[in-house]
């Protein structure tokens, strides 16, 4: 019973000294439901990939627009993209730029 107290002690240390890997940890651990829940059950081609990815994205579009005042170019900054790029890809994902809840 101690060492397993001792293995979470350890895994919780090993998080604080590495934030990004720790994130990269949550996400993994959240992505893996995520692909239960989306995984196809028949014998098509998955899209998978492209579905998580188009999710992840939209996601941080609507952060960005959130975080900069629905503000394109603050947004495109915050996420270190260029503001026409942003503008297309947020038109291709179906966002317009009406506060998001």
């Amino acid at each position: 019973m101690c060492a397993k107290k001792q293995n979470k002690a350890a895994v919780k240390i090993n998080v604080k000294e590495t934030p990004y890997a720790a994130v990269e940890e949550i996400m993994e651990k959240k992505l893996e439901e995520l692909a239960t829940i989306l995984a196809s059950s028949d014998n098509r081609k998955s899209k998978l990939y492209e579905e998580v990815m188009k999710m992840v994205e939209k996601g941080l579009f609507k952060i960005a627009l959130r975080r900069s005042n629905h503000v394109k170019s603050t947004a495109a900054v915050f996420l270190g993209i260029n503001r026409n790029t942003f503008t297309n890809k947020m038109a291709n994902l179906g966002i317009n730029c009406e506060k998001i809840k």
